[in-house]
């Protein structure tokens, strides 16, 4: 299959190209610069150069695949617009899409997010059939707002799009992670002295090696029905004071509870002051029983020892 790919040049879009190389398919990836274009082209795709705003390239290059596999953001929108920005842009791109795949069948494949608010308090693990929960003018400001992307995506399955969405843990990791919640929460404690965690630190954020992540990509792409969710997550609930701990024991720093008034603006986490309290635990075992996913690379405790993480010196 010839698959156009957008986000090839992020953290998972290198691992999802090299991916569906191995696999036998012919990508052409999108680059915005000639630097992104010299970097999909080393991994053996075809640059196609463009831009996310620009919808009439992305549809011309859906239209003339026979799949797409959509990881990329309008990052530069956060600044001035916030996620309520990033998640109108996204939508528009995913009709865009339906445009140029209406009543093909081909595959259309983008990225979820399992940290969306709301599936808190479940008392059980997310599952993929728990449905997108709303977003819309209420969650403005919140990762709950990009949920009209994931519906949208969806709803391409009644236009004749095998469209599907992947949803991704709180932290993807790998040697190649610079810019992950896992380097933000390491130059985080350099920073204070300390690893922080909210409350008691029981809540649960769940992970993946970048490396699977690309395998669920390339097997929903293959294999999906249409309208489906999967959920790429090989650590299921890792308690965040055990990611704290973990992090103190590697940087010989304490690791210790940071109380509920602290964590808010201009509080101790910051920007992540609303993330590092999230609590959603996800189970992957039907991703992995329909799709045939396994994954094989270390889990995000182990793999903070890969020495990426933490360079000698």
């Amino acid at each position: 299959m010839h698959i156009f790919v957008t986000g090839g040049t992020g953290h998972s879009g290198p691992y999802i190209i090299s991916n569906l190389i191995a696999a036998g398919h012919e990508v052409t990836a999108l680059a915005r610069s000639d630097k992104s274009a010299e970097a999909v082209s080393a991994l053996g795709a075809k640059a196609r150069r463009g831009d996310l705003d620009d919808l009439d390239g992305l549809k011309a290059a859906a239209a003339a695949s026979d799949g797409v596999i959509h990881v990329a953001h309008r990052q530069d929108l956060l600044p001035t617009g916030g996620l309520d920005a990033v998640a109108a842009a996204e939508q528009k791109i995913m009709l865009a899409y339906g445009e140029a795949l209406k009543g093909t069948g081909k595959p259309l494949v983008t990225s979820g997010s399992i940290g969306s608010p709301g599936w808190e308090h479940l008392g059980r693990p997310a599952t993929e059939e728990d449905p997108t929960l709303s977003g819309g003018e209420k969650f403005k400001g919140t990762l709950r707002v990009r949920n009209v992307v994931e519906t949208a995506v969806l709803g391409l399955a009644k236009q004749g799009v095998r469209s599907s969405v992947v949803r991704i843990p709180t932290i993807i990791h790998s040697t190649t992670d610079n810019t992950g919640f896992l380097p933000i929460l390491i130059g985080l404690a350099k920073e204070k002295g300390v690893v922080g965690y909210p409350g008691d630190g029981k809540n649960n954020w769940s992970a993946v090696h970048a490396r699977d992540l690309a395998v669920v990509f390339r097997l929903a792409l293959e294999k999906s029905p249409a309208g489906r969710n999967w959920h790429a997550v090989a650590d299921e609930a890792i308690p965040f004071r055990d990611i704290a701990e973990a992090i103190g024991n590697r940087l010989n720093l304490p690791a210790v509870p940071i109380p509920a008034d602290e964590l808010m603006l201009p509080g101790f986490f910051g920007f992540l002051a609303n993330l590092v309290k999230l609590d959603v635990a996800a189970s992957s075992a039907i991703t992995r029983q329909i799709l045939g996913w396994d994954p094989t690379q270390p889990g995000m405790l182990a793999d903070l020892d890969n020495g990426h993480y933490f360079p000698a010196g």
